[in-house]
């Protein structure tokens, strides 16, 4: 099939998206900052260009209980992701993160009553046992807590989709602003009480972190959903957690035990297939 020059653009926009983000791994492991402060400022810049970004295109702060959602679930999110990659290894992490998709399926049936398909219980069932696989490395207490705060942000990613996808573009994006902002307000104060070290580093690493890696690619992330099939920003997305580890192994020579990286192996798979399956599925039964 022959992209159209709109879809071929919103591809490369998702692929933008996903690079962006996957160097969070790195500069959080770089930044010898407290989490709470990291989040705090990643959010505070990441606001900015967020409010740039809906002053420039029109869009309406809308408050409602979506929005609310929304904001608790991602600010959640975020201070839960930094820590992760603090107490563990950011292939755990950001992988653990990513089970998302395995409980939205789990999510939608327990609280929206929705069947399970038999490929739904696989993909659960192959993302559950790669996740165990984590947990049967040598961890130490922190690198327990770790992969355990990591598993609890995949719960929240899973609850803010579910939150969004019945929202509108307006609800949406002010929900993304609002956690923005909320967690600018709890993390960004404790500065005061642990005040960090400064230096160049990490004032480019805080700057990097919060401007491009995530302020810019949720711009081209809202950009990208016009034209790019669900289908493509779902596989594209697979971009940030394969591609995290690696920046973090180049750039601060950190490598995931055998353990999770035969469990990382299984999730990915696990959701890409599903993610496939799913699309087609849902082009089968509904005559498209």
């Amino acid at each position: 099939m022959v992209l159209s020059k709109a879809r071929k653009q919103s591809v490369m926009l998702m692929i933008g998206s996903a690079l962006l983000w996957s160097i969070a791994g790195a500069l959080i492991k770089l930044l010898p900052w407290n989490p709470f402060i990291i989040s705090g400022f990643r959010s505070l810049l990441a606001a900015g260009v967020m409010f740039l970004y809906i002053r420039h295109v029109g869009i309406k702060i809308r408050v409602n209980r979506y929005s609310i959602l929304s904001c608790l679930t991602l600010c959640g999110l975020m201070f839960s992701f930094v820590a992760a990659n603090k107490l563990t290894t950011a292939a755990n992490a950001i992988v653990l993160e990513y089970s998302a998709p395995a409980f939205i399926v789990v999510f939608s049936a327990l609280i929206f009553k929705q069947r399970f398909h038999p490929a739904d219980v696989l993909a659960v069932a192959g993302t559950m046992f790669g996740i165990a696989l984590f947990f049967l490395d040598r961890l130490t207490a922190g690198g327990l807590l770790g992969s355990c705060i990591a598993l609890f942000s995949g719960v929240l990613m899973a609850l803010n989709f579910i939150v969004s996808a019945r929202a509108d573009t307006d609800t949406r994006m002010s929900g993304i602003l609002f956690a923005h902002l909320a967690t600018a307000v709890i993390g960004a104060p404790v500065i005061f009480f642990d005040p960090p070290a400064f230096s160049a580093q990490s004032l480019t690493a805080i700057l990097i972190l919060g401007i491009f890696q995530l302020g810019v690619p949720y711009v081209l992330y809202g950009l990208a959903l016009k034209n790019c099939p669900p289908l493509a920003c779902s596989l594209i997305g697979t971009l940030e957690p394969l591609l995290n580890p690696i920046w973090v192994y180049l750039f601060y020579g950190e490598a995931p035990g055998r353990y999770a990286l035969f469990g990382g192996a299984l999730v990915l798979i696990s959701i890409t297939g599903w993610c496939v399956w799913r699309d087609r599925y849902v082009a089968a039964h509904s005559g498209i």
